[in-house]
């Protein structure tokens, strides 16, 4: 159940994703790095937003936001497991990042540390910019929606 994509640099926007989870309007290029819509049945699992901070200690990770991100990532597949599903269940994935030039500027380790734990499991996302989080030091929370199959 997972959407096999390419890197950003291997992806042809004009080819169409052939499987009918992922819907792109005629002539719509395809997303880079998210979808533009997700379909899906089954049971819901809605996760909180999740920051980059230890969720035993509640201590924010220290090294920007790409650490926290990957802490963040990392939250987000254990509180799948504890509801009985995986990454390649996600279809929603809310950002709230504290500064643009930041998350610009380590995009691509944000990207790198998104692949490494959720695979190239794609679903539709957006990035909203916020000028603080309720945590002090959090620069990235991420608010998570899965959909497991009925016959996961």
């Amino acid at each position: 159940m997972r959407n096999e994509e390419p890197t950003r640099g291997e992806i042809d926007p004009a080819r169409p994703i052939p499987d009918s989870r992922f819907p792109i309007p005629d002539g719509w290029p395809r997303g880079n790095g998210y979808s533009h819509a997700v379909s899906a049945e089954g049971r819901t699992l809605f996760l909180s937003g999740q920051i980059g901070w230890n969720p035993i200690t509640e201590r924010v990770v220290e090294g920007g936001m790409a650490a926290q991100g990957r802490q963040a990532f990392m939250n987000i597949v254990a509180l799948l497991a504890a509801g009985g599903a995986e990454p390649t269940h996600l279809v929603r994935l809310t950002w709230f990042v504290t500064g643009r030039e930041a998350y610009l500027r380590e995009r691509r380790a944000i990207g790198a540390a998104y692949r490494e734990i959720f695979g190239r499991h794609y679903p539709a996302m957006s990035v909203v910019v916020v000028s603080t989080l309720l945590e002090p030091g959090a620069e990235i929370e991420i608010e998570a929606t899965a959909v497991v199959p009925p016959n996961a």
